[in-house]
């Protein structure tokens, strides 16, 4: 899983882009996340205990995009999708969904969380 984080010196927005199979978690990490390094801290605790048995699932509901962690795997989903009810798809064709949701492995997001916290922790 590739990723860069960015800054906007300007007015100190962060930004988060992942791998286009992984899109919806650059989003979450900037939006959801921000720069809250004791929410990142707090997400870190729980991935451990993930990690150390002491708990099998956590469950996080975003403003946005919500995150779900088991032992072995995490995902990033929008809360909702907004389309008209009355819109149909031809046979051939199906939602790209790419940025609404993501699946990643916890040590990969793991990584990337750390990561994000020592790249708030800059400037």
């Amino acid at each position: 899983m590739e990723f860069e984080f960015r800054r906007n010196r300007l007015d100190g927005t962060v930004f988060a882009e992942f791998s286009m199979e992984h899109v919806a978690l650059g989003r979450w990490f900037a939006q959801e996340l921000g720069q809250d390094v004791l929410s990142a801290q707090a997400i870190l605790a729980q991935i451990h205990s993930l990690q150390g048995g002491k708990q099998t699932q956590f469950f996080q509901a975003g403003k946005d995009i919500s995150l779900d962690m088991d032992q072995e795997q995490v995902r990033v989903f929008v809360n909702s999708i907004d389309f008209d009810e009355d819109f149909e798809l031809d046979e051939d064709m199906s939602l790209y969904d790419t940025e609404s949701e993501a699946f990643c492995g916890l040590e990969d997001f793991e990584h990337a969380l750390r990561s994000w916290l020592n790249f708030l922790q800059q400037d």
